[in-house]
């Protein structure tokens, strides 16, 4: 898909400025949780530790809750109990 954007004569200077917005749309989506990890790589072309560096740049990778954490745990315990 193409999309195409009208930007301003001294915005539009910036060292590729196309590049910008496609990173910046595709972190937002990362942050809402409408993209994976893995689909933003795909869709900026990255490895996965580029892609990993990036979105750390941008946003806290390893923000848990406590909640988030405790189920975490929780299911750890679980699973350690299987093997």
């Amino acid at each position: 898909m193409r999309i195409t954007v009208e930007l301003p004569e001294d915005i539009a200077q910036h060292s590729d400025p196309g590049r910008e917005a496609l990173e910046a749309l595709a972190i937002e989506a990362y942050r809402l949780r409408k993209l994976t990890q893995f689909q933003v790589g795909q869709m900026l072309g990255l490895s996965r530790i580029q892609t990993e560096d990036l979105l750390a740049r941008h946003i806290d990778l390893y923000d848990y809750s406590t909640e988030e954490m405790e189920a975490e745990a929780e299911l750890l315990h679980r699973l350690h109990g299987r093997v």
